[in-house]
C-alpha cells in the first residue's frame, strides 16, 4: 500500500492555485442571457395579480412549466413557481431573462397579495413534516432505578453555509433537451428534478467546479437548476443564474433550528439508567431532506452513551420560513449540543466530574445503541476521549483554571474555563439507504492507466485525491495512472450523492472492487497491451450491504449506520468580564476515521469542520424578521476569520472498519459535531450557565450566573 496514508499532490491543486480551474460563472455560451427569480416577500398569503413590466425580457410564470410544478426531492411538495398560494417570503414566482443585466434588473413585476397568518415559531405549529420515534427497554423501570432525574432544554439557531461560491447554473438548450452546468454537490438530484420538471428524458447534468457546499449544495441546486432550463426552454438560449451573495443567504436552505428537552435518570454512582428525549426541528415551508435530517438528530440525540431505557420523539415542524435543509453534520450537531451539555449538567448534580461521567458511561464494542445496533470492535469512544484529555492536558488545566478562579488569579485576562464534549456520526446514509440507492461506480481502462467514472463530486474535500489513491493502490499503480472524470450524467453512473461521509467510505469501497477485478482482468498486461488485444475495458460494481445488517424502517430498529465515527473536543477559553466576548485559546479535536487515506486532507477536514463548528457556537446568528433572514450579508452575518480561530490540534485516531476501503470510516461530518458543546462546557467551568446558541456577549451578559 504506497499511497494509502500519505500525503500525495493533490489533484486539483495546480487548477485551483494557478486559476486555471473554470467555476460556472466563468463559463460562457454562444448566445447566452442571464436570469433572474422574482420572489414573494411576505411569509404567508395568496397572490392576486401579478403585473409585468419588462421590456425585451424572457418571462416564465407556473403556466410555462411542461411537466410537473415540484422540485422534486424526497417528496413532491415544493412547486418551482408559485402558483397561488405563498408559504414563506422569498419563494420563487416570476423568472426573466435578458441578455443586458442592466435591463434585467431594471424590469419591474408587482405582486397583488392577501397576506396571510403566519407560523414562524415551531412551537406554534400544528402540521408536521415527519415524525420519528425510538423506544429501548422500559423507560418507568429506569426511572424507578435513578437516585436523581436531570431535565433541561437546550436550543440552537438557523446556520448560513457561507460557501466560498454562491449557487449558480448554466442551462444550455442541446439535442433536444437541456444540459445543465453548475456549481452543485449532487448531479443525479439534479438530473432527476429537470425531468420531472420539463417531462423529458434528455437531460444532462455537468458539474463546474466548486466552491464548496457543506450542504447547502445538495438540495437547493435542483431548484435554481429548474429555474434556469424553463428560462432556456422559453427563450431557447443558454441561460446562465447566478445568485449574488444576499439573494443566496436570504432565499436558500440553512440548518434546522433545534429545540431538544431531556429528562435522564442516573445513579449516584454516575451510572446512566433512563434517558426521555424530545427533539422538535423548525423545517421550514417544505420538507426539502428533513425527514432525514430528523432521522439523524434522533439517532444521535442519547450521545455516545450506553443506556437501557430510552426513549426519543422527534418532529419537524412546518413554519412560514424558508425550507431548512441540509448541512455538514445534518441533525447531529443539534441533538449532540444538547446530550452533550446536558451530561456536564448531571454531572454538576451529581457532584462528580465530567470526564468521569463519560468515562463510565461512553460506549465499549459490544454496547447496544437505542435501536439496538451491537457496536463493533471499531468503537472508539474511549480511545478519542483518552487521545483528547492527554493531548490537551485536560486534567491538569481544570484543576490550574479552577484554582485562578477561586484565588481571582485570572480576572485579568478574564474568566476562564475548559470544557469537553464526546461524540459520535453514523457513516454513509442512515438504515437501508445505501441498499435502496444502489450506488454504481466505473473503472476504464485507458492508454496509460484508468479513469474513474463516479457522481460523487469535488466540492473542496480531497475526493479526487483520495479516490484515486484508493484506486492507484488497489491496482498496484502509481497515482498518476489515475484519473478522474468530470462528473457529467452523460458519462458517469449514479454513485449517489456526495453527502453523509459517504464519498471515501462507500464510493471509495466500490472503487477499490472495481480495481481488483480490473487487475485479474489484465491478468498481468499493461493497460496498453490490453486493450490493443482486446479493445475497451470498463469494469462497474454496485453497493453491497455488509453481511449480517439489517434495519426496519417502520420500527427503526435495527443497524442505522455500517459503523460510526468517533470524536472528542476539548475547547479552552476566556470571557471578557466587560464585554462578554468569548476568546477560544486553543482547541483540541480527536478523531476517529477508521483509517487516514491522505492524513493532510483528514486533518483539513478537522480544521474545517472545527472551525465552523466555532462559528456556529459563538459568532454566527441568522436574525429572523417576518419570516426572512433581516441579516443576509456577510457585513451583517459574522463568521469566524483566521484571527477569531485559535489553534486547532488535530488528532488523527485510526480504528479501522473492516468494510471500508483499507479500513476507513466518514469524516467529513463528525468535526462540526463537538464543538459547540465543547465551548458551552468550558463557559459553564468558568461560571457561566448557557443553553442556547449562539453563546453571544449579549446572551452571556444576560446570564443569571455571570
Amino acid at each position: 500500500m504506497a499511497l494509502i496514508g500519505q500525503d500525495v499532490l493533490r489533484k486539483d491543486a495546480y487548477s485551483k492555485v494557478s486559476g486555471a480551474a473554470r467555476y460556472v460563472d466563468d463559463l460562457v455560451f454562444p448566445g447566452m442571457i442571464h436570469g433572474r427569480t422574482v420572489r414573494s416577500t411576505v411569509p404567508c398569503g395568496e397572490i392576486l395579480s401579478i403585473a409585468v413590466d419588462a421590456p425585451g425580457c424572457t418571462v416564465v410564470d407556473y403556466r410555462d412549466i411542461p411537466g410537473r410544478n415540484a422540485v422534486a426531492g424526497l417528496d413532491l411538495d415544493q412547486p418551482c413557481l408559485v402558483e397561488r398560494e405563498i408559504r414563506h417570503a422569498a419563494e420563487p414566482v416570476v423568472l426573466l431573462a435578458h441578455e443586458s443585466r442592466e435591463a434585467l434588473l431594471a424590469a419591474r413585476v408587482d405582486l397583488e397579495v392577501r397576506r396571510g397568518d403566519a407560523v414562524l415559531d415551531p412551537r406554534q405549529a400544528t402540521h408536521f413534516h415527519k415524525r420519528l420515534a425510538i423506544d429501548k427497554g422500559d423507560l418507568e423501570a429506569g426511572f424507578a432505578a435513578a437516585d436523581l432525574v436531570v431535565e433541561g432544554t437546550y436550543s440552537t439557531g438557523h446556520h448560513e453555509h457561507a460557501y466560498l461560491e454562491t449557487n449558480g447554473v448554466i442551462a444550455v438548450p442541446e439535442d433536444g433537451g437541456i444540459t445543465l452546468h453548475g456549481s452543485l454537490q449532487c448531479p443525479y438530484f439534479v438530473h432527476r428534478a429537470l425531468q420531472v420538471l420539463l417531462g423529458i428524458e434528455r437531460v444532462r447534468v455537468v458539474q463546474a467546479e466548486t466552491g464548496g457546499g457543506f450542504g447547502g449544495k445538495e438540495e437547493y441546486p435542483s431548484m435554481i437548476a429548474c429555474h434556469a432550463a424553463l428560462l432556456a426552454v422559453k427563450s431557447g438560449r443558454p441561460v446562465k443564474l447566478i445568485y449574488d451573495r444576499s439573494e443566496d443567504m436570504w432565499a436558500t436552505t440553512k440548518r434546522h433550528p433545534s429545540l431538544v428537552r431531556h429528562r435522564t435518570g442516573v445513579t449516584r454512582d454516575g451510572r446512566i439508567v433512563a434517558m426521555d428525549i424530545d427533539v422538535l426541528l423548525d423545517a421550514g415551508a417544505y420538507s426539502t431532506l428533513t425527514p432525514v435530517v430528523l432521522s439523524r438528530a434522533v439517532l444521535h440525540a442519547t450521545g455516545p452513551y450506553r443506556c437501557d431505557h430510552v426513549r426519543i420523539r422527534g418532529r419537524a415542524a412546518c413554519t412560514n420560513t424558508p425550507p431548512n435543509g441540509a448541512f455538514r453534520g445534518f441533525g447531529a450537531p443539534q441533538s449532540l449540543f444538547a446530550a452533550e451539555v446536558h451530561l456536564d449538567r448531571i454531572a454538576e448534580a451529581l457532584g462528580c466530574e465530567p470526564l468521569a461521567l463519560r468515562e463510565r458511561n461512553a460506549f465499549r464494542p459490544g454496547d447496544t445503541t437505542p435501536t439496538g445496533q451491537v457496536l463493533g470492535e471499531d468503537c472508539a469512544a474511549l480511545a478519542v476521549l483518552e487521545a483528547a484529555v492527554e493531548r490537551s492536558g485536560y486534567r491538569k488545566r481544570r484543576v490550574e483554571l479552577a484554582a485562578e478562579r477561586a484565588t481571582g488569579g485570572s480576572r485579568g485576562s478574564g474568566r476562564r474555563g475548559i470544557g469537553l464534549s464526546l461524540f459520535f456520526h453514523g457513516c454513509g446514509f442512515t438504515g437501508s439507504g445505501e441498499v435502496r440507492l444502489a450506488s454504481r461506480a466505473s473503472l476504464e481502462l485507458t492508454e496509460g492507466g484508468a479513469r474513474i467514472l463516479v457522481a460523487n463530486t469535488e466540492i473542496g474535500q480531497g475526493a479526487r485525491t483520495t479516490l484515486a489513491q484508493i484506486t492507484a493502490d488497489a491496482l498496484g499503480w502509481p497515482l498518476e495512472a489515475i484519473e478522474v472524470a468530470t462528473p457529467d450524467t452523460g458519462r458517469v453512473p449514479d454513485s449517489g450523492p456526495t453527502v453523509a461521509s459517504r464519498t471515501c467510505m462507500v464510493v471509495g469501497g466500490l472503487l477499490a472492487r472495481c480495481a481488483v477485478e480490473m487487475k485479474a482482468r489484465l491478468g498481468g498486461m499493461s493497460a496498453g497491451e490490453y486493450l490493443e488485444r482486446h479493445g475497451p475495458l470498463v469494469v462497474t460494481e454496485q453497493y453491497r450491504q455488509p453481511e449480517g445488517m439489517s434495519w426496519d424502517d417502520a420500527t427503526y430498529r435495527g443497524d442505522a449506520y455500517g459503523t460510526f465515527g468517533w470524536g472528542c473536543d476539548v475547547v479552552e477559553l476566556a470571557v471578557d468580564p466587560d464585554t462578554c466576548e468569548v476568546a477560544p485559546a486553543r482547541i483540541t479535536a480527536a478523531i476517529d476515521v477508521g483509517r487516514a487515506i491522505h492524513p493532510q486532507v483528514v486533518a483539513g477536514q478537522i480544521e474545517g469542520g472545527t472551525a465552523q463548528g466555532l462559528g456556529w457556537a459563538l459568532l454566527e446568528q441568522v436574525t429572523m424578521r417576518d419570516g426572512a433572514m433581516a441579516n443576509a450579508s456577510l457585513t451583517d452575518y459574522i463568521i469566524p476569520t483566521s484571527i477569531d480561530t485559535p489553534p486547532i490540534d488535530a488528532v488523527i485516531v485510526e480504528r479501522p472498519y473492516p468494510h471500508g476501503p483499507f479500513g476507513a470510516k466518514g469524516v467529513g461530518e463528525l468535526p462540526i459535531d463537538g464543538v459547540a458543546p465543547a465551548v458551552v462546557n468550558a463557559l459553564r467551568h468558568a461560571g457561566i450557565d448557557l443553553r442556547d446558541l449562539p453563546a453571544s456577549p449579549e446572551r452571556i451578559s444576560e446570564c443569571a450566573s455571570l
